[in-house]
């Protein structure tokens, strides 16, 4: 018997926003039809803790070798121009392999790829901190990259597989969610620490011993996951054109901020993603076991999360990567001063991630979206007016906004873009939306700065009226991705009426 469930209070707000109204149920259909899901075996807390973090080891590396670039340059005697390419090449390589990591680990199992993923990222890590050629070290950093393109899909879907919707799932997310936006921030502290007292090498072997330790105790603590692979096969075409197509973009973007947008180096990179991306959507809609299935690209929740993903990453490293100039270059602090300036950022993340499930549970995981987007876009006009001197905690309070929104913003996409999805389909997700948040942190990263350089181009740089321009393009994406929010929250009750309607 089926029955209309209408969300009419607190309890029942909650399982409206755990399900898109548009989910498509033949998703998990397709996975076992005539069938009912198997129940799902969840990991300890000790498995969780795990998958936390190698998730925060990855987003780490992301953001910690910033403060290390300029040691490397004058250790390894290399132009600025080259030593930029120890953070391309781990972009590109993370972002272009995360969908292509997130169907593997459907197909062969998620906790094998989450290994194999930690194997490939630690050895590189002891490769770079090792490295006396920028040669070695730049095909380290893409090699890290690519075992961080293994782990960071299959320690999400390991999450959403291992955890059955519901308030469990959705606290789990939110330890996620706030473990990843901490690791930006922390990479910008510890970074600073390593760098200050120790060598720029250690930012790489700092991850040997985490790498090793995650080795020892993943078999002993997660489960295998992996979908039936009857009648399937990796779709090797569509993993390639896709990877292509993002991995020319990052390039093309991360290039944009040093050589202008109209040179080569991004004209022609943005063309080959452009043909790259049209032959992937071809080969999707004729290949008989596509890399993506259609009827995922047809969930509303997905995309809004893709959305908001790409928006979040956009405003979040470009603000990290201007602040830290600010800070040093307008206000002249140390780097490890800086790092500190900016980690009450990481604190209030956390504890926006550790709440995130009692607030979905109170308001409803659209409310949340709303709220802290509005939270990112207040503490990023707050960023607008930074002073141009010391002695304002004017960022100090600013930050804390930002990093409310941002943790708040990750946990409720990555709840909403799972929500609905079946099983086999959880390691794409986990691509798609890392994907999101990292070719949005380098078009951030390429974006903000120029606005900058661009502003003060003509103007004494101690003005800092280029890093506010900077913080007013993040507030605009933040404004952004608060209206796709209010969007999505707007159709949800509206499809939740529709449902409750009566029918004739």
């Amino acid at each position: 018997m089926r029955t209309n469930a209408c969300p009419t209070g607190p309890t029942t707000r909650y399982a409206a926003a755990r399900q898109p109204s548009d989910t498509v149920t033949t998703v998990a259909d397709q996975e076992r039809p005539g069938t009912a899901a198997a129940p799902t075996a969840e990991h300890g807390r000790l498995g969780l803790a795990l998958i936390l973090v190698a998730a925060f080891m990855v987003v780490l590396d992301f953001s910690i070798v910033n403060v290390a670039l300029s040691s490397i340059q004058r250790e390894l005697g290399v132009s600025a121009a080259t030593v930029q390419w120890v953070v391309t090449g781990y972009a590109i390589a993370f972002g272009g392999l995360l969908i292509l990591g997130g169907r593997a680990g459907d197909l062969y199992g998620r906790r094998r790829l989450f290994l194999a993923g930690i194997a490939v990222f630690t050895a590189a890590s002891l490769a770079g901190g090792l490295a006396r050629d920028p040669v070695l070290l730049i095909a380290s950093r893409v090699v890290q990259g690519s075992g961080a393109a293994m782990v960071a899909p299959a320690a999400l879907s390991l999450i959403t597989t291992g955890f059955p919707e519901g308030p469990r799932r959705t606290r789990a997310l939110g330890l996620y969610g706030a473990t990843a936006s901490v690791g930006f921030v922390a990479g910008q502290v510890l970074g600073g620490v390593l760098v200050e007292f120790l060598t720029w090498r250690s930012v790489f072997l700092v991850n040997v011993p985490v790498g090793l330790a995650a080795l020892l105790l993943a078999p002993r603590t997660l489960r295998e996951s992996r979908s039936p692979r009857t009648g399937r096969h990796l779709d090797a075409s569509g993993a390639l054109l896709i990877t292509l197509a993002v991995g020319a973009l990052v390039f093309a973007v991360s290039r944009g901020g040093g050589t202008g947008i109209g040179s080569a180096d991004v004209l022609v990179p943005l063309a080959l993603s452009t043909l790259a991306a049209a032959a992937f959507i071809a080969n999707e809609h004729h290949h008989a076991d596509p890399l993506m299935q259609p009827a995922l690209l047809r969930l509303h929740g997905l995309r809004s999360a893709g959305a908001l993903m790409l928006l979040l990453g956009l405003w979040n490293g470009g603000e990290m990567l201007v602040l830290s100039v600010y800070l040093q270059q307008v206000l002249h602090m140390s780097p490890l001063t800086a790092g500190l300036t900016i980690a009450p950022q990481g604190v209030f993340g956390l504890a926006t991630g550790l709440l995130g499930a009692r607030l979905a549970r109170h308001l409803g995981i659209q409310k949340v979206l709303v709220a802290t987007g509005a939270a990112a876009t207040i503490g990023f006009a707050a960023l607008t007016r930074l002073p141009g001197s010391g002695g304002s905690h004017l960022p100090l309070a600013a930050v804390t906004l930002v990093g409310c929104g941002t943790a708040g913003m990750a946990f409720g996409s990555m709840v909403t873009a799972s929500a609905g999805v079946a099983d086999r389909d959880q390691g794409l997700v986990g691509g798609v939306i890392n994907t999101s948040r990292q070719l949005g942190a380098a078009i951030g990263a390429a974006l903000l700065p120029a606005v900058a350089d661009a502003v003060d181009r003509t103007r004494h740089a101690s003005t800092a009226v280029g890093d506010r321009a900077a913080m007013l393009a993040g507030l605009a994406a933040a404004a952004l991705a608060t209206l796709v929010a209010t969007n999505a929250w707007r159709r949800s009750r509206h499809d939740a009426v529709a449902r409750c309607a009566p029918r004739a």
